[in-house]
């Protein structure tokens, strides 16, 4: 099926599925209480979207442009973000689980209180961004950049972290069980006593109790 660029968004509350909006322009749109299943919004253009309670669920967004886009309380279930552009978004209270960002431009951006639990952020850029007190259970950061980041008491539980940056990044009061300490660099990362002493045990320490 080839996109749409003229077609508009669709009614509040509708629920949708299966539908190919490539290419659409929904720029500025408002959305309440749409689902979107298995739709595809590849290269389309939604630049300061607003949503309300959405769902968009096991959607491909390749490509798509969201940049100055507000989401609140909107959850994108295991979707796709290919290439997307997602600078200067807003996530508030939005669940981002399951979901996969290859590529994609995520910084600036604003994130309160959102779950990116089993979210694939492999490589990505999140250098700087206020990421404290949200879920990032089992999230793949592999070889991504933190640096400078504030996770301070994010849930980080059996996330991977092989390879990535964190020079300058606050993990005091996150939680890390299950985590393999050995498999990235601390030097410059603030930690609490008891990551230190996680830290410590998995590099062979005997630590007093």
């Amino acid at each position: 099926m080839r996109g749409r660029p003229h077609v508009g968004p669709p009614e509040n509350g509708a629920e949708v599925e299966g539908e190919d909006y490539a290419r659409v322009d929904w720029w500025g749109a408002e959305l309440d209480g749409v689902t979107f299943t298995r739709c595809r919004f590849d290269d389309a253009g939604l630049e300061e979207l607003v949503t309300r309670r959405c769902v968009f669920d096991s959607c491909v967004l390749t490509g798509v442009r969201m940049s100055g886009s507000r989401h609140l309380g909107t959850a994108f279930l295991s979707c796709r973000f290919d290439r997307a552009k997602l600078f200067d978004v807003t996530w508030d209270g939005c669940k981002l689980t399951g979901s996969q960002f290859p590529g994609a431009q995520l910084r600036p951006m604003t994130s309160i209180e959102c779950d990116w639990s089993y979210a694939a952020l492999r490589g990505a850029d999140l250098s700087g961004l206020d990421l404290s007190g949200q879920r990032f259970r089992e999230a793949d950061f592999t070889d991504a950049d933190l640096r400078e980041s504030d996770l301070t008491g994010a849930d980080l539980d059996r996330a991977r972290l092989q390879g990535v940056k964190l020079r300058g990044a606050d993990l005091r009061g996150a939680s890390m069980d299950a985590v393999n300490w050995r498999a990235f660099e601390l030097t410059g990362v603030r930690l609490d006593l008891v990551q230190a002493v996680q830290f410590a045990r998995a590099h062979g320490a005997l630590v007093a109790d």
